[in-house]
Formats: structure tokens, C-alpha cells, sequence
């Protein structure tokens, strides 16, 4: 059986596996106090355009174990007890993390999306209602926006798109969180035209995902706000996220972020995503999103569903009709070349 199911099958890129083992009886300090973490930081940093830069223009980094974790700690730190977080209604935090935002106290403010994404019209919209409503005192506050770079349906925001966003956002003073669970896949997505320096600057904090792009675990948070940096050491404790043996984290990200190595590493899985969708095209398999990314959405009849299903799993997305159900096919870091074959050979065998 040849899983398609999602992007964090495997363990780790073998690098980071030698350089775990390289470093395994050494003694460091914990909690994220170590040399590794530090040097991950300095190479993070720089990656995001701020090498050189001092003080409170240089971003703070930290190190979470996954993105439930992160996102929850993430939110929660930022909004007042009475705000809550806008969120396409597709967005992970409201559909995928078993209400862990709102068991801080602090409710999703879910927007319609079709492809995944908000506008900043729709963003705009929203706030604007709330805040002409003569009962304002009564309903949640907006106090954040929160986005997923790539979206939860594999689509990615233009620079256009983001820079509106994120003028929307400073207008009604609303700090911007970006979800990079899948930063790396985004970055490389076919036609994506934003770098990880514009990412770093057009939000107030965003988060770089190793789980899924090499890691054997580790989220990578980058506060770029200088508003939100205070006591975040102390939220992270709180809320179970402070790794002991967080040079665990640190090791990893340095791998990843020595040599290009984790933008090679989502570039592979990109390519291998692109020539997926090539195949499905040439077989006039319906996509029930566009994705650019490692993220494919093809539609299948079910006869043709379970003929697939006897060699390869995919995540089930939703029935699109009589008939028809819509699946997942996820590549990652270390999808091989021969499953892209052997899957395009049981294409080939359809009518």
C-alpha cells in the first residue's frame, strides 16, 4: 500500500537523523536555552531578511512541537479575554483542532470560503459590521486574523492578496497570524510570487512547520511585533509547550535551514505534487480545487475510487455528488519517484 494520505508519513530527513545522533550525549542546557536553538534562531532570522539588524527590529523565535499546540498558544497569547480570532471557516483552528482555541476562552469568528481564503473586502466587511453594531459590547470582539500559508484546500495568496490583508488589518489595528504548518510547500507552490522575507513582513507573527516538510516534529514561531514578544517564554510554559530537551527542536532547525535544505526539500514535493496533477489532467479527472501545492484534490468516481483504494491510500475530503467522492492526495519531502510511477501506471489502466 502506497499512502498519499498527508505529508508527515515518514520520520526525518536522514541529515537530521545524523546530526541527532552526531549530538546525542552532549549536554545542553534545556528548555530551548541551548547553542542549537540559538544558532536555528540566527539562521531563521536571516532566512527572513533581517540579518544584520539589531534590537527591536529583529524578530523573536521560539520553538513548539506542532501546530495544534502552536496555533492554540499562539492565539490565545494575543486576544484579550473578550476577542476572538477570524478564521475562514476552512481554517485548521476551526475545523481541525477539536475546539482547542476555544477551550482557551476565545471563540473562531468563521468567514465563508470556497477556495480557503479571505479577502481583504470580506475581512474588512466583517470587522465593520461588528463595530457599527449598536450592541457591540455584547458579541465577541474581532481581535485577530488568522490565515493558512497554503490554505487548508492547497491554494496559496498573492502578494497582492496578502498586502491587502494585512492594510486591512493595521487599519482596525488587528494583528496578523499566519499558519505556516505548510510555509515550506507554500513558498514553493507553482506561481507563488511571495518570498519568506514578505511573509515576515507582512504579518505579526507567522510560524515556519518542520513536521511537515523533513522534521521529525518542531513549528518554528517568528514574532515580528514587537507587542506580543513580552512573557511569550511564559504563555509557552503554560499552555505544555516548552520542550525539555528543546535542543531536540534546535538541531532540526538548523539542518533544515543549513544550506537551503528545507526549501529543497518542499520544492521536491511540489514537483512531485505537479506531475500528479499532470496525470489526472490528461485523464479528465475533475479538480475540486486548483492547488499549486503538494496538496491535490481530485475527484474520482467511486467505482474508480475503490479500484484505487485496492494500492493506494488517499484522505477522504468530501462526496461531491452521486457518485463521486473528492480525496486528498498529499506529497511530501520523501514521496519517491516510483510511487508517482506506480500510480500513474493504475491511471493508465482507466477507462
Amino acid at each position: 500500500m502506497i499512502k498519499f494520505d498527508c505529508d508527515y508519513l515518514e520520520g526525518c530527513h536522514p541529515d537530521i537523523l545524523k546530526m541527532l545522533e552526531k549530538t546525542n550525549f552532549e549536554q545542553t542546557e534545556g528548555y530551548g536555552c541551548d547553542k542549537y536553538c540559538e544558532k536555528a534562531r540566527k539562521l531563521i532570522i536571516k532566512a527572513c531578511g533581517f540579518a544584520g539588524k539589531r534590537g527591536k527590529n529583529v524578530p523573536d523565535v521560539h520553538f513548539l512541537v506542532g501546530g495544534t499546540q502552536t496555533n492554540t498558544t499562539v492565539i490565545s497569547a494575543v486576544l484579550r479575554p473578550h476577542q476572538g480570532v477570524i478564521s475562514a471557516v476552512t481554517g485548521h483552528v476551526n475545523v481541525h483542532e477539536t475546539g482547542a482555541v476555544e477551550s482557551t476562552g476565545h471563540k473562531v469568528l468563521a468567514l465563508p470560503s470556497k477556495d480557503g481564503k479571505l479577502s481583504a473586502e470580506q475581512v474588512e466587511k466583517y470587522v465593520r459590521s461588528c463595530v457599527d453594531d449598536c450592541n457591540y459590547e455584547h458579541i465577541v470582539q474581532p481581535g485577530m486574523v488568522y490565515i493558512s500559508f497554503p490554505t487548508e484546500n492547497g491554494t496559496v495568496y498573492s502578494k497582492k492578496e496578502l498586502s491587502e490583508l494585512r492594510k486591512v488589518c493595521l487599519k482596525y489595528k488587528l494583528p496578523l497570524f499566519i499558519d505556516g504548518a505548510r510555509l515550506g510547500y507554500g513558498l514553493a507552490a507553482v506561481g507563488n510570487d511571495l518570498t519568506l522575507p514578505d511573509i515576515a513582513s507582512l504579518c505579526d507573527v507567522f510560524y515556519i512547520g518542520g513536521t511537515k516538510n523533513g522534521a521529525l516534529f518542531g513549528e518554528a514561531v517568528v514574532i515580528t511585533n514587537n507587542a506580543f514578544k513580552k512573557d511569550f517564554r511564559n504563555i509557552i510554559k503554560q499552555r505544555g509547550g516548552m520542550l525539555a530537551k528543546g535542543r531536540l527542536l534546535g538541531i532540526q532547525f538548523v539542518t533544515l535551514f543549513s544550506d537551503g535544505l528545507y526549501f529543497r526539500l518542499a520544492e521536491h514535493a511540489v514537483g512531485m505534487a505537479t506531475e500528479i496533477k499532470n496525470l489526472l489532467k490528461a485523464k479528465g479527472v475533475d479538480l475540486l480545487f486548483d492547488s499549486p501545492t503538494n496538496q491535490i484534490f481530485p475527484v474520482f468516481t467511486d467505482e474508480i475510487y475503490k479500484k484505487l483504494s485496492k494500492k493506494f491510500s488517499f484522505a477522504f475530503w468530501e462526496k461531491s455528488g452521486p457518485q463521486r467522492t473528492a480525496v486528498r492526495i498529499c506529497t511530501s519531502w520523501a514521496t519517491k519517484e516510483n510511487d508517482i510511477s506506480a500510480l500513474k501506471q493504475e491511471l493508465q489502466k482507466l477507462d
